[in-house]
């Protein structure tokens, strides 16, 4: 998730100034959101106890 979003923050804040700062940081923070969603769903801590 921090991988996602500091390159998510440096892609934006360098090709993207038109988009305020405020916006930026909600894409931000909502790409980790959902990278972290994704991950667990797709890495379960569980999943070499399943009967």
């Amino acid at each position: 998730m921090l991988l996602v979003g500091g390159f998510g923050w440096m892609k934006l804040t360098k090709e993207f100034q038109e988009v305020p700062e405020l916006t930026r940081l909600a894409i931000v923070i909502g790409a980790m959101i959902l990278s972290g969603i994704i991950s667990y769903f797709l890495f379960p801590k569980d999943e070499g106890e399943k009967s």
